[in-house]
């Protein structure tokens, strides 16, 4: 069961937590995943957290997996190659990569603004994800404008934190 916790926009509001034996499933965009496995954004502790203690449970795709591996690479991060090493390995321990296989033909998603993003949408949906936790400004957007009831919700770091 999903929270209703606001994907942007307004103020969010703070959300009464669902407690549940099984864990929420959640894909992360490269974004996020950078601020929780490379530069330790202090404010995403606690989503970092929910995947070490097991309470959520990260789902992902090998094209989003692939992304975030050539994106540590980036010479601007200037990582070493054991920083990105160590950030992926973190990663990669706690993410499933098997999709569910769907009884019925998958649904139809809209089309992302950003081609590159779709893959985030599709391994949410893919792996049947209750949120995808992104700080991208076109999966944001498309947030707004389109419904995507009964498959998952896409949020904020922040939203995803108010439902703690």
């Amino acid at each position: 069961m999903t929270k209703d916790v606001p994907a942007t926009g307004a103020r969010p509001q703070a959300v009464a937590p669902v407690f549940s034996s099984t864990p929420l499933r959640i894909v992360f965009d490269t974004n996020v995943l950078l601020s929780l496995y490379v530069f330790a954004d202090s404010r995403f502790a606690p989503l970092r957290h929910q995947l070490d203690s097991g309470a959520w449970q990260a789902v992902s795709s090998a094209d989003c997996l692939a992304e975030f591996r050539r994106v540590l690479n980036y010479p601007q991060f200037g990582l070493a190659t054991e920083t990105q090493e160590s950030a992926f390995a973190a990663y990669a321990a706690c993410v499933s990569r098997a999709s569910i296989a769907p009884a019925v033909p998958p649904a139809s998603l809209p089309r992302c603004r950003d081609r590159d993003d779709q893959k985030f949408l599709e391994a949410a949906r893919d792996n049947a994800a209750e949120w995808l936790v992104t700080s991208d400004k076109a999966l944001l957007q498309l947030a707004r404008r389109e419904r995507l009831a009964g498959l998952f919700r896409i949020l904020t770091p922040e939203a995803a934190l108010l439902a703690l």
